[in-house]
């Protein structure tokens, strides 16, 4: 059976992601299309270039994640270094040392922009915080004159992940002002963009039609949310930074472990996260793998459950019922 599958953020949590691609694989059904937000963009845009469960266990074990925490000599001096890059580059940290290392991986399979994969085949979520408007990637990235096709995947993923002041937004330059002079309009020609978990970090609608499917050739969308806070220990809070990492970490787990609403429990699979938090670029080997096994436990145990009628008549009755609702609520659908 083909699927379409959502991939919810969280961080370093996403490990666990990549379990549930081995549980789906596991019995036998196949990605159709994958969208995700942060670190579930990752694991969609590894999906959709070919990686299999065995190969996504291989880089989990392989890869240290505080590499992706690098700073130049000059900013890594103690309490002032890191300040100075925050204000100057308003982030503790680049990100460019994830967005190589998600390159890496990608041109392994012969992927390098979009157009390289089939149409609409990978969706990444990413907030443009300059326009206050959240991006669907590739189709988005055309309001700056930037072509989909030629638009770099390991791009749109570093956009994605980029929580704000950990890592540095992603500054794009709109293609249409790139001739204008250096005057008091210079600034607008910027947008600022990051993680997409600040306007939709389970974007479980991406997928949905305001048509009524025909349900012989539906194909089911299911969710994976990574639940469950953090370690459960306080932040400790001893200046400007650490008040920072606890702002952000509290709040993308706070998004973590947000209320799914009924008519999208159907086709959600809730995997547990073990105390782990967003930003635990400390975690061990042996917390990755259970990471890992409890994605793939949690997805055979779902679909130990899951029928396709019952996803079929949960869909007519509950989603198409709700988009209906909302389309008729929406003042401009009625003028």
């Amino acid at each position: 059976m083909r699927i379409n599958a959502v991939f919810e953020g969280g961080g370093v949590k996403g490990i666990a992601l990549a379990g549930a691609v081995a549980g789906v694989e596991e019995l036998g059904h196949q990605f159709y299309q994958v969208a995700g937000t942060s670190s579930g963009a990752i694991v969609a845009s590894l999906v959709a270039a070919g990686y299999k469960a065995e190969e996504l266990r291989e880089v989990i074990e392989a890869t240290p994640f505080r590499f992706f925490l690098k700073r130049s000599a000059i900013f890594d001096t103690k309490f002032i270094g890191p300040l100075s890059r925050l204000f100057i580059k308003k982030g503790l940290f680049s990100g460019e040392s994830l967005e190589h290392w998600i390159y890496g991986l990608l041109l392994a399979k012969g992927i390098r922009t979009f157009g390289d994969l089939k149409h609409n085949q990978l969706r990444i979520i990413a907030s443009d915080i300059s326009s206050r408007r959240l991006l669907v990637l590739p189709d988005d990235i055309a309001q700056y004159g930037v072509d989909p096709k030629r638009f770099l995947v390991a791009k749109a993923v570093r956009m994605s992940t980029s929580i704000p002041y950990f890592f540095d937004p992603v500054i794009i330059r709109k293609a249409a002002n790139r001739k204008m002079r250096f005057d008091k309009n210079f600034a607008d020609q910027f947008v600022y963009i990051v993680d997409g978990g600040l306007l939709s970090n389970f974007p479980l609608w991406l997928f949905d039609s305001e048509e009524e499917p025909s349900l012989d050739q539906m194909i089911p969308t299911l969710g994976f949310q990574l639940v469950g806070r953090g370690s459960g220990k306080p932040n400790e809070i001893y200046g400007p930074l650490s008040m920072m990492r606890a702002l952000f970490s509290t709040m993308l787990d706070a998004r973590d472990e947000r209320y799914i609403q009924k008519h999208n429990r159907f086709r959600t699979v809730k995997i547990p996260t073990l105390g782990v938090s967003n930003t635990d670029f400390d975690i061990t080997p042996e917390q990755s793998l259970e990471l890992f096994e409890s994605g793939l436990q949690a997805t055979r145990a779902f679909f130990g459950k899951w029928k396709l009628t019952d996803y079929k008549q949960n869909y007519v009755t509950h989603v198409c019922r709700m988009m209906r609702q909302n389309k008729d609520a929406d003042p401009r659908a009625r003028a």
